[in-house]
């Protein structure tokens, strides 16, 4: 058995850096605050939202 036979979900999800502090960017969906810095160009969802999204994208089997 090789180390990708235990791999199930092989998804690059790249995520933006954690932010030190505020201003903190809004979540595309809620537009709560999330963890990363406002100053992220791209999707950034709060925690809430990433786990959603992560239930929803995840694989089954």
């Amino acid at each position: 058995m090789t180390d990708t036979d235990t791999d199930y979900c092989l998804i690059d999800a790249s995520r933006p850096p954690r932010a030190d502090g505020p201003p903190y960017a809004r979540c595309v969906q809620c537009q709560e605050p999330t963890e990363y810095p406002e100053s992220y160009k791209g999707i950034t969802l709060c925690p809430v939202c990433e786990w959603r999204e992560a239930e929803r994208t995840s694989c089954s089997g």
